[in-house]
């Protein structure tokens, strides 16, 4: 699959900072958009003309959390190709709850590896 944007919504500043290190490792032309929460990245998505390629979502955020995100994101026509959940919950429940979405493709525990956009890369 093509990877020219990501978008990355998590709460954590350390975390985003880490994470877009990635992805310039990986490929520094990717274009890479922002998000703190999943409000912050429904807004933007909703003023995009084309969505990211690839959404990296956590799960635990202040206001609207990565299941709310889901919830919402669902229901929407215009969406991005593959979702993957990046978060430091390995817990089985939050696994499982993600399941229910047929809009995720992979779930990764924190930090994300260049490993990992290897896999989201080969779907």
């Amino acid at each position: 699959m093509k990877m020219s944007s990501i978008m990355i919504v998590d709460d954590s500043e350390a975390d985003h900072f880490f994470t877009v290190a990635v992805i310039e490792n990986f490929d520094p032309e990717i274009e890479i958009f922002q998000a703190y929460d999943g409000q912050e990245a429904l807004d933007m998505l909703d003023e995009m003309t084309t969505p990211p390629d690839i959404i990296l979502l956590d799960i635990n955020m202040p206001r609207m959390n990565g299941f709310e995100f889901l919830e919402e994101y669902s229901t929407r026509e215009k969406r991005g190709n593959v979702i993957a959940m990046l978060t430091s919950s390995d817990q089985q429940r939050d696994k499982e709850m993600v399941a229910k979405f047929d809009v995720v493709n992979m779930y990764f525990v924190k930090p994300l590896k260049e490993e990992d956009l290897l896999k989201i890369k080969s779907l």
